[in-house]
């Protein structure tokens, strides 16, 4: 008979052969270790200041300190260390032991906190992705983070740190499962194996090292070392010379951020969505189910012109737009690709790109100018307004997404479903009044990549906006479930409603002549919102 321990709400814990609780009172902890894993910069710290005084005692020849010396600190600072160790570790001893999660068919939970409790859940037809991190000490433990993103989330809803490596993978698994609908056995419920996959794309060293080197780093640094030889010369002083060692501490550190998360990237495609992995001290395997890709951005550096290069980023929910080199590494899907490798990722986004010719179509929003392949470029009159980049300013509409072309020296396509149009705008001031052209915003998931449609002809922005919220209701009316792997039954033609016509959808009254806004409904109608 196994005996089951009592958390200190008086439910049971989970026994750890099981990762699924059977019912809604049982729960389970992470590894006993995990405070250790947590907690190694904390203990690191306490040592370097506990034996700082001993070390420049060494180095400036006094020797140890006598502790026979009644009148010495030595041993006064002993006891204060193990004070502090002993409190440190009880902290997070007390971490782990009020710290439990629950996977039910519905949610993961994770209670924490000791004086003041948080209680967190997510539902799991509402994860966006699941992320498998295993930072360096984690590794040699054999240990894994489990994050899980969920829609409006400004971080990780749910995070379980940390879980032997096998459980992080089973839970994911079964996490991913019973999100896509899979029928669970009820007498085995962690009897799922992982979904197989088949790894589409993989990157060398070479190749990363060398985007690295040729990345907009490059750039930074040859224009701030000119200006900064320039000041020297013309002030006839070395000063300036000085800020080259701040300048290039930032460079490196660029250019390691690059190599460490473009490191041993892999991507895959399984039932479960798209995985990727990267990492050199610290991996992260990713998961991000189908339908959960709000948007995609694909930019390319003058440097990388050279090569051919693209990097893509992507609209995750969840993933937000923080500027840190974790959250940017998150929101990559393809670190540096050719153009093959980048239609090959996007196959995978875009499962159905909407047009006979995608080859040419997307080309042309990579590396394309003016009105060609579909695309609608900004008019000859407005080109005073952006010299360089009218030509390559424009988008193209398919019958899937709306794709965005803009950017002279760091080229971007941006590539939005028509389901993930959440909200439009449409932009213009005086001097586009005059030129007779206007912006168009398109509202999506917060991150890396903003669509906008820059300096588009008025009257083409005006169709434009009507016509992509008829089309971004009808796509949600076609579009997956939540859960994609469960049957979903074809409702009667008949009763479904129809969709808004273009009549129907431009009776907007008093709308503002500089700025407007059509967002859509949870029934998928455009609204008529004045701002």
């Amino acid at each position: 008979m196994t005996t089951q321990d009592q958390t200190p709400q008086g439910n049971p814990v989970v026994p750890d052969e099981s990762l699924v609780a059977t019912s809604d009172n049982q729960w389970r902890r992470v590894h006993v270790i995990s405070p250790l894993v947590r907690g190694w910069i904390a203990l690191i710290a306490i040592a370097f200041f506990a034996g700082q005084d001993l070390f420049e005692s060494l180095l400036s020849g006094d020797g140890l300190p006598n502790l026979s010396d009644g009148g010495g600190r030595l041993p006064w600072t002993i006891a204060a260390i193990a004070g502090i160790v002993v409190l440190v570790a009880l902290g997070f001893f007390l971490s782990w032991y009020f710290t439990r999660y629950q996977v039910t068919a519905e949610h993961v939970k994770v209670n924490s906190g000791i004086l003041f409790r948080q209680n967190r859940q997510a539902r799991l037809d509402r994860v966006q992705a699941i992320d498998v991190v295993q930072p360096f000490l984690a590794r040699v433990f054999g240990l894994a983070e489990l994050k899980f993103e969920v829609a409006d989330a400004g971080e990780s809803a749910v995070r379980l740190a940390f879980l032997k490596l096998s459980d992080a993978q089973r839970l994911r698994a079964t996490i991913l499962a019973r999100a896509a609908g899979v029928s669970i056995d009820p007498d085995n419920p962690d009897d799922i194996q992982e979904a197989p996959e088949r790894e589409v794309l993989a990157l060398t060293p070479g190749r990363v090292i060398a985007a690295a080197l040729l990345s907009g780093t490059t750039i930074f640094l040859i224009l701030g070392v000119a200006v900064v030889v320039v000041l020297a010369v013309l002030l006839e002083q070395a000063a300036p010379l000085a800020v080259i060692i701040p300048l290039g501490l930032g460079v490196a550190g660029g250019y390691w951020s690059s190599i460490k998360n473009g490191s041993n990237f892999r991507a895959a495609i399984s039932p479960d969505g798209i995985r990727v992995r990267y990492g050199l001290l610290d991996t992260r395997t990713q998961t991000v189910p189908p339908g959960r890709i709000q948007a995609v951005g694909i930019t390319q550096s003058p440097l990388w012109r050279i090569k051919g290069w693209y990097r893509m980023t992507v609209n995750v929910a969840g993933y937000g737009i923080s500027a840190s080199g974790d959250a940017q590494a998150r929101a990559t899907l393809l670190p540096v690709g050719t153009r093959q490798d980048v239609l090959q990722i996007l196959a995978l986004v875009l499962p159905d790109p909407g047009t006979d010719e995608p080859l040419e179509v997307f080309t042309a929003g990579m590396e394309g100018k003016d009105s060609r392949a579909g695309f609608l470029s900004t008019p000859r009159r407005a080109r005073w307004i952006g010299p360089l980049e009218w030509r390559r300013n424009g988008f193209a509409v398919t019958r899937t997404a709306l794709l965005i072309r803009s950017g002279f020296f760091w080229r971007n396509l941006a590539v939005v479903p028509h389901e993930r149009t959440q909200s439009l705008a449409l932009h213009q001031g005086p001097v586009y009044r005059r030129f007779r052209v206007a912006d168009l915003l398109l509202h999506t998931t917060p991150g890396p990549v903003s669509p906008r449609i820059q300096q588009v002809d008025e009257d083409t922005a005006w169709r434009l906006f009507h016509e992509q919220g008829i089309r971004a209701a009808e796509a949600r009316r076609r579009s997956l479930p939540e859960q994609w792997m469960r049957p979903v039954e074809v409702a009667d033609a008949t009763l479904m409603p129809p969709a808004p016509s273009y009549d129907q959808a431009t009776r907007l009254d008093d709308q503002s002549e500089e700025q407007g806004e059509m967002p859509v409904d949870e029934e998928g109608t455009p609204r008529n919102d004045e701002r």
